[in-house]
């Protein structure tokens, strides 16, 4: 106990001594006094000078395939054909022998082609 007075006195002398107001602007240069508890093992290693290694290397970006699209075949539309005649109700009529078709299969004159009549009334 008695010794830690002394040192205390000694140090807040130390402190009040050190500041700038102590001074007045008149010294500008700074002298320090430290006491150091341990040796240099109790701090740790000191800091690198440079930056220690990422833990993990960069992965490269994984490689994205997209399957390509199917090929599209548009298909042109055929022409249309030609309108065909549209069938008429014709009786077709033969002079040798005498008669309409179907009832008269063939006609070595030619047919004729006559318009329909409906039936006559009795």
């Amino acid at each position: 106990m008695k010794l830690v007075k002394p040192i205390l006195a000694l140090g807040l002398l130390a402190v009040a001594l050190s500041g700038s107001t102590a001074w007045a602007g008149r010294y500008h240069s700074h002298v320090g006094v430290g006491v150091v508890i341990g040796g240099p093992g109790y701090w740790g290693y000191p800091s690198p000078y440079y930056y220690p290694p990422y833990p993990y290397p960069y992965a490269p970006a994984p490689v994205v395939v997209a399957p390509a699209a199917p090929p599209v075949y548009i298909e042109q539309a055929q022409p249309a054909p030609p309108p065909q005649s549209q069938p008429t109700n014709d009786w077709f009529y033969c002079r040798k022998p005498d008669g309409y078709y179907p009832y008269v299969k063939e006609c070595p004159g030619g047919w004729q082609r006559v318009a329909p009549r409906p039936p006559s009334e009795r």
